[in-house]
C-alpha cells in the first residue's frame, strides 16, 4: 500500500508512474488527497474541542475547589455539550479513515525507474541470456508424453483423487521433485538464508500484507468456514512473520527461504500453453526472501537475481532473463526480473522464476518497521523469489536431457536423485 504523505507530496510523479503500469483509474490519487484533507479537518476538530473539554473540566475542579458551585454547574453543561459533540465527529472520522484506506488499497505500487513501457508480454526487456538450447533426437517429445511413457506422473488419478491440475507424482516422478525441494533449499542455505516450513493455509491478515487480497483473491482458494486462504507461494507466510514487528538495524538484512505446495485455481487458463505441468492447481516452490534497509533494496534485488541465475546454471538449462514492462508486472511489484528456461521439445520459453521488489509496499500493509541511526522509525523494504518453482523445471529437465532411452540428470542432481539418469 501507498503512503499518503508520499502521494501528496508528488502528486504528478504518482500518477506518471501509475500510467507506465498502465493503471486507468488515475482519478483516485485526487480522491485520495481529498479524502486525506477531510481526515485532517475532521482530526482538527476532533482534537481541538477535547481540547475544550479538557480545559474546560480543569476550571470545574478550580471552581469547586473555590466553593463558586453556580459557576461549576455553568461549566458542566458546557462540558456536556462539548462531549456530545465528540461522538458525531468521531464517528465521521472512522468513516472517512475507512473509506482512505479502501480507495488506498486500490491503488498498485508505483513502478521503479527502471522499468520499460509497455502493455503486454512482448514489450518485456531480454537482460541476458545463458546456457545451451540442445539439440533433441528425431522423435524427441514433449514431458506430457514422457510422464506417461516413464510412469512417473499421472495426470488421470490424480483427478480422481481431486481435479484437473492436481498432478499426482509416483516413483521416479515423486524421487525427483524431492530430490529438487531438497537441492533448492541447501543451495540458499548455503548463501545465508534461514529455512522455514510455514503453515499452508494463511488468515486474511497475512493475504491482505503481501498484497494477495484485494487484488488476487479470485485465484486463491478459500476456507470459508475458518476463513483461511491456500497459499499460492510460501512467501505470503514468510514475509508476515515480521508483521507488525519493529526490527534492530543490526539484523539486516533478513533473509529466509521456504519449501511449500502451492495452490493457484488458475481461473481461466487454458489452451496448448498450460498443457501437462506448465499450468497446475498444486505444485511445489521453493522460496527466497527478504527485509532489508530501503537504501539497500536494489542491490539486495541485483543479488538475488544473480543468486537464482547461478541455480539455473547449475541444472545446466538454458534460460534468460526479462525485466518486465510495466504492463506485465503485478500489482505489488516496483520491479520485476522473470527467468525462463528452453524447452527444446516445446520449442518455446517457460516461466520458473519471478524476483521483484516490492519496496515498501508490503511492509507498509504488515507495518514491518526498523529504527535507523537517529532513532526514527522507518518502513523496511521486502524482496522475493522463486529459487525454483518445480513443475516447469522438472518439465524441462525431462525434455531437454531426453534420450532415446533414458532422461540423463545434470550433474548437481546425481547425490540428491540417488542416480545419474531415470530409466523407463
Amino acid at each position: 500500500m501507498l503512503q499518503v504523505n508520499v502521494i501528496r507530496q508528488n502528486v504528478q510523479e504518482v500518477k506518471d508512474r501509475l500510467t507506465v503500469k498502465n493503471f486507468k483509474n488515475i482519478e483516485l490519487v485526487d480522491s485520495i488527497i481529498a479524502l486525506d484533507d477531510q481526515r485532517k479537518k475532521l482530526q482538527l476538530e476532533f482534537d481541538t474541542t477535547q481540547s475544550m473539554v479538557n480545559s474546560t473540566s480543569k476550571e470545574i475542579g478550580s471552581m469547586m475547589g473555590k466553593g463558586n458551585k453556580e459557576a461549576a454547574e455553568a461549566k458542566k453543561t458546557e462540558v456536556a455539550a462539548l462531549k456530545s459533540k465528540l461522538q458525531p465527529i468521531s464517528e465521521q472520522l472512522a468513516t472517512t479513515e475507512d473509506e482512505l484506506h479502501q480507495t488506498l488499497v486500490q491503488l498498485p505500487n508505483l513502478p521503479s525507474p527502471l522499468v520499460p513501457q509497455g502493455t503486454k508480454a512482448e514489450d518485456n526487456e531480454v537482460v541476458r541470456e545463458g546456457g545451451v538450447k540442445p539439440q533433441l533426437h528425431e522423435g524427441a517429445k514433449p514431458h506430457w508424453d514422457i510422464i506417461k511413457e516413464y510412469d512417473i506422473v499421472d495426470f488421470e488419478t490424480g483427478a480422481k483423487l481431486t481435479g484437473s491440475g492436481f498432478p499426482l507424482y509416483k516413483g521416479s516422478g515423486a524421487r525427483l521433485q524431492r530430490a529438487l525441494v531438497q537441492y533448492f533449499l541447501d543451495y540458499n542455505i548455503e548463501e545465508g538464508y534461514t529455512e522455514y516450513l510455514p503453515p499452508f493455509m494463511v488468515n486474511e491478515a497475512s493475504a491482505y500484507g503481501t498484497g494477495q487480497l484485494p487484488d488476487k483473491e479470485g485465484q486463491m482458494y478459500h476456507m470459508q468456514t475458518d476463513n483461511f486462504y491456500m497459499i499460492p507461494t510460501s512467501e505470503v507466510p514468510v514475509t508476515n512473520i515480521y508483521r507488525d514487528d519493529i526490527v534492530k538495524s543490526e539484523q539486516l538484512p533478513i533473509k529466509m527461504t521456504a519449501y511449500s505446495p502451492c495452490f493457484r485455481r488458475e481461473a481461466g487458463s487454458f489452451g496448448k500453453d498450460v498443457r501437462g505441468l506448465n499450468r497446475v492447481h498444486q505444485f511445489e516452490k521453493v522460496e527466497i526472501v527478504q527485509l532489508v534497509h530501503p537504501d539497500k533494496s536494489y542491490e539486495a534485488l541485483d543479488e538475488m537475481v544473480a543468486h537464482v541465475e547461478r541455480l539455473l546454471q547449475s541444472l545446466e538449462l538454458p534460460y534468460r532473463i526479462l525485466r518486465l514492462c510495466g504492463g506485465d508486472m503485478s500489482f505489488t511489484s516496483a520491479l520485476t526480473y522473470d527467468f525462463e528456461v528452453y524447452s527444446a521439445a516445446q520449442q518455446r520459453w517457460l516461466e520458473v522464476s519471478s524476483t521483484s521488489n516490492f519496496e515498501s509496499y508490503q511492509t507498509n500493509r504488515m507495518k514491518i518497521r526498523f529504527k535507523d541511526e537517529s532513532g526514527k522509525t522507518q518502513l523496511l523494504h521486502s524482496l522475493n523469489g522463486s529459487s525454483l518453482a518445480l513443475p516447469r523445471i522438472v518439465a524441462c529437465l525431462l525434455e531437454n536431457n531426453q534420450t532415446e532411452t533414458e532422461i540423463k540428470l545434470p550433474k548437481v542432481l546425481h547425490s540428491y536423485f540417488g542416480k545419474e539418469t531415470i530409466i523407463k
